[in-house]
């Protein structure tokens, strides 16, 4: 019997399948009105007016099941009503509980090489979708791993905002970096969300229940819609060699890299809605996280499995990743990591919705995508920010505030260089690169040069940095070294443990760093008066109207007044008191130069 009502579904469908094509024969355009226009595809276009939907009944209930009908450039969709609410007369589905799929290369096949199919699963019964399921499978025959045309995507929608991936109907592209103004996404990034996604086809992965970034945490820990702080993990998938089925992807259950990103001074709003200043990145053997499971209701209309080539997403109750409560603990307590980066957007020019990318530990002059400098990776800002490396993880992702600049610095690091653009001529923006992601890794931003660079070293291998060399006239050469040894200053700080902070002990260590710079330029400016230097050509800087200008202005108003103070005393011959002006700025120290200049 059961066989008999297969056969009859399946020569349902290749009827249906004849029937809309001899209604395409006849439609050259959609007529909806914004089918291909200029304006954001916010929706999938309708059927052109006239149109008439096949509905399918799979269960033999009485009622339909599936929704055949086509969109834009007569493309074949059909709906899968997985909540058995579908009534016929209705000319698409619902965004609740219904799947739609998108016959994108028109070969007469749903859920097969080179189609896409969207899943909304309202997991608590109140009328909204709590998850979205993206699959966009590879169009080619040789299964490539991965590469820009495969999703494979869960967007879980924790914050209740009912916003999910964001498409282009007139494309059938997921197009999760658009975005208007500089950096309101229209993905779901903004608030307290979560996905898990890996750029390949559901059908060559050996456990769909797995991911690569698994997951993408975004936290709104003041519940103002933006995302205070992000967390990324990868689970490296690895080619499945020797087995017998046609999946070849397998992933490890550990993850093996993590990237902990943070708003230092919480200063995202409407029109700045993300403005990341400070990232860690994790890697090493990671942690397993097999153990982090999380089931959910998933209803499905079961008949509908002949549809997809790779039925098996549909069928899971459960996803295994870390959450929120747990993904922090477990990168600091259960993770086993080799390496730790760290980058500040010192131009605080960043507006990307991932993190502040990182700089590698390479050149510091060389400039340009895949050219051996620090901005060697297509993401980082060119120029602008101050990166730091703890190559054996003997800091522990530990942080300090130095004597000699006021500002934060990675406890373990062996070196780190800072690329200095005061006014991001170099403008970063989002991200600095996808131009309309073709070419595949062109970069928007300009890589401006020269530019100064300040490097770091920790010389004695107690954690601390000790040593500053300076190029100041952006000529590739190091002009000025100082060695905190040598003049006798302390490089030991006292170590801030991350790992017991929350976003609300980061927000509160910025402002008190913040104020504490801002009280030294304050000092440094007293000194400068009493030396007679005209501040007021400082007066932009001199009166900040926010916590990051005072992080900002106050640094620099402390080092032009004392590389003032160093030209003023080679102009006055006073060569011999540069030591003290020295250790006085290195040291955090100004009181120590007041006598001194009165005597210029």
């Amino acid at each position: 019997m059961r066989l008999i009502i297969s056969f009859s579904i399946v020569l349902l469908l290749l009827t249906s399948s004849i029937h809309a094509q001899e209604q395409d024969d006849h439609i050259q355009d959609n007529n909806y009105w914004n089918s291909n226009t200029p304006l954001a595809a916010y929706r999938l276009p309708p059927a052109p007016k006239g149109y008439k939907p096949t509905y399918i009944d799979l269960d033999g209930d009485g009622d339909p099941d599936v929704l055949r009908s086509i969109t834009i450039h007569n493309t074949p969709i059909q709906w899968i009503d997985d909540d058995d609410d579908m009534k016929e007369g209705e000319f698409e589905g619902d965004t609740d509980s219904d799947c739609l799929m998108i016959d994108v290369n028109k070969d007469g096949k749903y859920g097969d090489r080179g189609d896409m199919a969207i899943d909304w699963i309202d997991t608590d019964d109140d009328g909204k979708a709590d998850m979205q399921v993206l699959v966009e499978n590879s169009p080619l025959e040789d299964d490539r791993l991965s590469g820009p045309d495969q999703h494979y995507m869960w967007v879980l929608d924790t914050d209740k905002d009912n916003v999910f991936n964001y498409i282009d109907w007139n494309t059938f592209k997921i197009r999760a970096w658009l975005h208007e103004g500089n950096s309101n996404f229209l993905e779901d990034y903004s608030g307290q969300s979560t996905f898990l996604k890996i750029h390949s086809s559901t059908f060559i992965m050996d456990d769909v229940r797995l991911s690569w970034e698994n997951p993408f945490l975004f936290f709104d820990q003041d519940n103002d819609g933006l995302s205070d702080m992000a967390v990324r993990c990868l689970d490296r998938y690895k080619k499945n060699e020797g087995k017998d089925d046609d999946r070849g992807l397998d992933m490890t259950g550990n993850i093996q890299l993590v990237a902990l990103t943070y708003d230092m001074d919480n200063d995202n709003v409407a029109g700045n809605e993300f403005d990341f200043d400070m990232s860690f990145r994790f890697t090493g053997k990671g942690f397993n996280y097999l153990d982090q499971v999380h089931t959910f209701k998933n209803r499905r209309v079961e008949e509908s499995d002949l549809f997809f080539l790779d039925a098996r997403w549909r069928k899971i109750t459960e996803l295994i990743y870390p959450n929120h409560d747990s993904v922090l603990d477990l990168t600091y307590n259960r993770g086993e990591w080799d390496e730790i980066y760290f980058v500040y957007d010192e131009d605080d020019d960043c507006e990307r919705w991932e993190r502040v990318e990182f700089y590698d530990p390479l050149d510091p002059f060389k400039i340009g995508l895949k050219n051996g400098g620090l901005d060697d990776n297509q993401q980082a800002d060119a120029i602008g920010d101050r990166g730091e490396w703890d190559l054996d993880n003997s800091g522990k992702a530990n942080l300090y505030i130095s004597k000699f600049d006021g500002r934060l610095h990675l406890y373990g690091a062996e070196w780190g260089c800072w690329r200095i653009d005061q006014l991001a001529y170099s403008y970063q923006g989002w991200g600095g690169l996808y131009n309309e992601y073709t070419p595949r890794w062109e970069r928007l931003q300009k890589e401006f040069s020269p530019f100064s660079t300040f490097k770091y070293e920790d010389t004695d291998n107690n954690g601390f940095l000790d040593k500053i060399e300076m190029d100041i006239d952006g000529d590739g050469k190091f002009e000025k070294i100082v060695s905190l040894e040598a003049l006798g200053l302390d490089d030991e700080c006292e170590i801030i443990r991350t790992s017991e902070m929350s976003y609300e002990d980061y927000r509160k260590l910025h402002t008190t760093m913040s104020n504490d710079i801002w009280k030294g330029a304050q000092d440094a400016l007293v000194v400068a008066d009493n030396a007679g230097i005209n501040t007021s050509w400082y007066a932009l800087m001199i009166n900040p109207k926010s916590e990051n200008q005072k992080y900002n202005y106050g640094y620099w108003i402390q080092f032009y007044v004392y590389m003032d103070l160093i030209d003023l005393a080679s102009r006055t011959n006073n060569t011999s008191e540069i030591k003290t002006l020295d250790q006085a700025y290195f040291g955090g120290d100004w009181a120590k130069a007041l006598d001194v200049v009165k005597a210029f």
